[in-house]
């Protein structure tokens, strides 16, 4: 069973990915963010990162002793219900610094919305994280619908 709250919402349930799709689409390559120093082609290639790790072996996974720390101290913070701060400090891997292509960094991150919620909540409820290991599939919906969120909200929209 799917745990909702009202704080963060059901990314398996297609009317939730309409609505961010709808956000995404809102977008323009020339948008400009209300907090941070990111491009909106940067900000899309930040948030595909997320999904690359979830379903690519594209970005190392951290050392042990890293994971640790990441599964001790980060992963509450990314995982619960309540949303991320403005301008907090950007783990490595989703440093996004060169320019990057709007409309590719757009289209990807709506297919990998999409894909995600075709595959479902229980697809996901077990499987490991890149950095924090098993997650159930509130944990996995908390984090890729906080993380876009935030963003979006970042670029007003």
């Amino acid at each position: 069973m799917f745990i909702k709250n009202n704080l963060v919402k059901n990314i398996f349930d297609i009317a939730v990915v309409n609505e961010l799709i709808a956000r995404i689409q809102q977008l323009q390559a020339n948008t400009q963010p209300i907090w941070g120093k990111m491009s909106v082609a940067q900000m899309l290639a930040h948030c595909n990162v997320t999904y690359e790790m979830a379903f690519e072996n594209k970005h190392a996974k951290p050392a042990a002793f890293l994971q640790l720390i990441l599964k001790l101290i980060v992963k509450k913070a990314v995982v619960n219900d309540t949303p991320y701060k403005h301008s907090l400090k950007t783990a490595p891997a989703f440093k996004i610094l060169d320019t990057k292509n709007f409309e590719e960094e757009r289209n990807r991150l709506i297919a990998y919305i999409q894909k995600t919620q075709s595959l479902g909540a229980d697809y996901f409820d077990g499987k490991t994280s890149h950095s924090f290991g098993a997650l159930n599939k509130n944990e996995w919906n908390n984090m890729f619908y906080k993380h876009l969120d935030h963003h979006l909200s970042q670029f007003g929209v």
